[in-house]
């Protein structure tokens, strides 16, 4: 995104990396994982089915490793699609592959020798964290990227980590015949509103998928038969494979940033302003690599402010105040704006609504009321401020209440307009 929108400005661009052309989306994230999460709902209908009287219906997997291989052709034809064969159209793009980092004395540098730029952006991405549990090294454990590729399916597994990547794998080998133990710190998506984490939890149980709280990780161990995880309060928990599941790491380790004058927070996030600019004048970061709004149309936008006001001169503005967000779990959950404690934080005085899917008569028509829908607003004003939906199709809905934000509706307004 940042090298398009640069070469369209009229640069001159070098786009540098050491690894599989593409980004998290395509390559191990969105794609891949929604791909088999499609693949296992066909199971979930056919063995619901049974809720419309008269009709009867079954499935299972018959070859896992097929499924895995076709999700994993629908990867590559999109690599070709989105990048591969994007590049040659744009003459005054450079692909290079190698290791690119910064030399100590602060000038950018490929597989060791220096490489004159005027104007740098980093856009390195990010990788599955891997949580610091004695004995964690001597396990084999899984990773988001690795669970998808299985093409074999354990008899069992532990998932760590209950936000949104643990829920969305632990739902596609529970549904593909796994006996799934989802293991967090803080119950299911702790950043979503309570009823919301409360109601998705109760369905992730209906469908057999066991949840476990532990207050700490004590060790872990592997075993001949089993992985086994020890709790701090003496619990024991053991499975064929342990998933890791526990977030996503910055890509900014390995780059000598320092010597360039770039800030890290913490966890590795480089630090930007809101002109996506870091400590240094002359680079930009966008993307995963910034630690914030890990998602892939938050990375393309925040590419092209970095790329035009890097290139152009621009002084444009990196805002996430109405970013939808949605968790392709099923029933899916989605939200924008902010959560009711967050509202309350800020000082508003507020409202809210919740809507049970039961008071929906298309949700009754297709015999599935799971979920909810909640509404946060401004007392005085009635101003929208946020919304999370959790519904099997919430992730349709949730654009509705993006633009309402967007537009400064009221929930009156909102309720006023007309939709099919």
């Amino acid at each position: 995104s940042a090298a398009i929108t640069a070469a369209e400005a009229g640069a001159r661009v070098a786009l540098i990396g050491a690894c599989t052309l593409g980004g998290t989306c395509v390559n191990v994230g969105c794609v891949p994982s929604k791909a088999l999460i499609r693949a296992v709902e066909s199971l979930h209908h056919a063995r619901n089915a049974a809720r419309f009287d008269g009709i009867e219906a079954s499935a299972r997997v018959t070859d896992w490793a097929a499924t895995v291989a076709q999700k994993q052709a629908l990867v590559e034809e999109l690599r070709g699609a989105k990048y591969a064969d994007v590049l040659p159209r744009y003459e005054n793009i450079d692909y290079i592959a190698g290791h690119a980092r910064f030399g100590d004395d602060g000038q950018l540098t490929v597989n060791g020798e220096v490489f004159a730029a005027g104007k740098v952006i980093i856009a390195t991405g990010a990788r599955p964290h891997v949580p610091q549990i004695p004995g964690i090294k001597s396990v084999d454990t899984l990773d988001s990227t690795s669970a998808l590729e299985l093409t074999e399916l354990p008899t069992s597994m532990l998932v760590l980590g209950a936000g949104y990547i643990g829920v969305e794998l632990a739902q596609i080998f529970a549904r593909a015949g796994v006996a799934v133990t989802l293991v967090s710190r803080r119950g299911v998506l702790p950043e979503a509103e309570p009823e919301v984490s409360a109601a998705l939890e109760g369905y992730l149980a209906e469908e057999g998928i066991r949840l476990i709280r532990f207050s700490g990780y004590e060790r872990v161990s592997q075993h001949a038969d089993a992985v086994r995880l020890f709790g701090t309060g003496g619990e024991e928990l053991r499975a064929e494979r342990l998933l890791l599941a526990t977030g996503r790491v910055p890509n900014s380790d390995g780059l000598n940033l320092a010597a360039a004058g770039i800030v890290v927070d913490q966890r590795g996030g480089i630090e930007v302003d809101a002109h996506m600019r870091t400590a240094n004048a002359n680079i930009w970061a966008a993307g995963d690599v910034t630690g914030r709004d890990q998602f892939v149309y938050m990375a393309a936008y925040g590419a092209k402010i970095a790329a035009r006001n890097a290139v152009a001169g621009e002084a444009r503005v990196y805002d996430n105040a109405h970013m939808p967000w949605v968790v392709f779990s099923d029933p899916q959950v989605s939200g924008v704006g902010v959560s009711e404690a967050q509202a309350r934080a800020a000082g508003h005085e507020i409202v809210t609504s919740v809507l049970p899917l039961d008071a929906v008569p298309r949700a009754l028509a297709a015999r599935d009321t799971r979920g909810l829908i909640k509404l946060v607003a401004e007392a005085g004003s009635k101003r929208l401020l946020g919304a999370q939906i959790l519904a099997p199709e919430g992730a349709d809905s949730i654009q509705t209440a993006a633009m309402a934000l967007r537009a400064g509706l009221t929930y009156e307004e909102l309720g006023d307009t007309i939709m099919p």
